[in-house]
């Protein structure tokens, strides 16, 4: 698998990285996914572009201070624990999910469908969060942390809608290198979605057989993130648009509040 490309724009324009080696280390563990738990050094290199003794030096830096573990068997390399209470601590100290968690899973509850707020991460959407109760039987299980395709699904279109010229030509020169073929088509999606966010202030898809989402921006001081409700369903989009894009708008209302109440508390 090719190493995943850093998208430009993400950090601070005209600042060079403090230290190449902390960045380079930060790769490592990104080259980590699921189905993807156990990773030798000559794996590491193949994703992260990086020489095999420079990772050989990182994966024992790594292990030495508790975010990898070695399989000494396998001579190979895995998670340590110490990932997950960092992840842990990302989400009991994220505001904005403190804020969206109990109204997505209100209103997941009443109507029975999956909702899920995500970020982008680079070309990725990565969930914060996913609460799932599914009418049908669900064709796969969304858990916080897992990432999906920017530019294939409803929450990376809505997100896309709201992000920079200057990032989302540098995006979609990406996805065409990726996609090939299928860009066109893809791009023309995304172009529309684009215009359904600016027009009715979400975008649908249907990315998944039998699976339509529909996403819509929400936009913080801390960031913008995509908040989506789903369904598993034979139906048209047009028809789950018209049942559901309420309810979407109606808890993107809310939250917006909720999260500018705490915004301007916090401020004073």
């Amino acid at each position: 698998m090719a190493a995943r490309e850093a998208v430009p724009g993400e950090g601070k324009p005209g600042r060079s990285p403090a230290n190449r080696s902390l960045e380079r280390g930060i790769e490592i563990l990104r080259a980590f996914r699921p189905g993807s738990e156990l990773l030798a050094n000559g794996e590491l290199a193949e994703r992260t572009g990086l020489s095999r003794s420079t990772v050989s030096r990182l994966t024992q830096t790594l292990v030495g201070v508790g975010m990898l573990q070695l399989d000494s068997t396998r001579r190979a390399y895995r998670l340590a624990p110490a990932v997950l209470s960092l992840a842990h601590a990302m989400r009991t100290g994220s505001r904005v999910l403190s804020i969206a968690a109990p109204k997505m899973r209100a209103l997941a509850e009443h109507e029975r469908i999956n909702v899920g707020l995500a970020a982008p991460d680079r070309d990725e959407m990565v969930y914060l969060e996913s609460i799932r109760y599914n009418r049908r039987v669900a064709l796969r299980n969304v858990l916080s942390g897992q990432r999906v395709p920017m530019e294939l699904t409803s929450l990376g279109r809505a997100y896309l809608a709201t992000a920079p010229e200057p990032r989302r030509k540098v995006l979609f020169s990406l996805f065409k290198r990726r996609r090939g073929a299928q860009w066109p088509h893809i791009a023309a999606a995304i172009e529309q979605a684009i215009r359904d966010v600016e027009a009715r202030g979400f975008c649908a898809a249907s990315w998944q057989p039998e699976v339509v989402a529909l996403a819509a921006p929400l936009r913080t001081v801390a960031g913008t993130y995509a908040l989506n409700v789903s369904v598993s369903t034979n139906e048209p989009i047009a028809a789950v648009v018209r049942q559901f894009s309420p309810r979407l708008l109606g808890l993107l209302k809310d939250l917006q509040r909720s999260v500018a109440a705490e915004e301007l508390e916090r401020a004073s």
